[in-house]
């Protein structure tokens, strides 16, 4: 008989260290609604206003880039953060390249559900078309990274090989911005986002992405 079959898999170590709650929150999909033009009665939105050219030369682009090797815990969650939420469908490239980067610096075993979190974080390949139309960008502006008091109560309570190595969550406040043409002006949108970020980070190994929250599902 296997030793470790009783052994629960190690990609449910969130379950099982923070209980069903934190697992609904991993497997939940943030969702983004498109960059609308003036709204009507029936299409409330965000109003969107006009972006100056000073701004604009300060908006960066937004290509692929690959999430830097570290073992720093905090600055991998901000370079994660970044390109979570950093694209420009004004670029050659679609969504799937942006999630490439992500899963490259997935750690192995948590892969299939991280894949998974990362596509909520996404517009999908109908919407980033119809996106590009208005060649819409998006970035975020992080306001904090903390360590959230829920992960410090689950890591007390894990049991012994529950947890990888390092493990470690930071939940992540901040403000999601866009831009995009709209009947040949700029306009621009923002609002506040939180979300929570799981990775193991050792010295020997740096930092490895294990899962995600979904947007404005911290855990707090």
């Amino acid at each position: 008989m296997d030793p470790n079959a009783d052994r629960p898999p190690r990609r449910l170590f969130i379950a099982a260290a923070a209980g069903a709650t934190v697992l609904l929150l991993l497997i939940g999909v943030g969702v983004y609604g498109l960059l609308r033009g003036p709204a009507t009665p029936d299409t409330p939105h965000t109003p969107t206003s006009p972006t100056s050219p000073a701004e604009e030369t300060r908006q960066p682009n937004f290509p692929p880039r690959p999430v830097p090797e570290t073992p720093d815990g905090e600055a991998f969650a901000r370079s994660v953060a970044e390109r979570l939420f950093g694209w420009d469908t004004g670029l050659e490239y679609g969504p799937a390249d942006y999630m490439q980067r992500l899963v490259d610096v997935a750690d192995r075993a948590e892969a299939p559900g991280l894949a998974a979190d990362v596509r909520g974080y996404f517009p999908e390949a109908r919407a980033w078309g119809e996106l590009r139309q208005y060649q819409t960008r998006q970035w975020i502006e992080i306001d904090s990274i903390v360590v959230p008091q829920d992960w410090t109560a689950a890591k007390a309570q894990a049991g012994a090989g529950q947890l990888p190595p390092g493990a470690i969550a930071y939940t992540i406040t901040g403000t999601r911005h866009r831009t995009g043409m709209w009947d040949g002006r700029e306009t621009s949108d923002a609002r506040p986002v939180a979300f929570t970020i799981f990775a193991a980070c050792t010295e020997q190994d740096g930092c490895r992405l294990l899962r995600l929250s979904a947007v404005d599902q911290p855990l707090r």
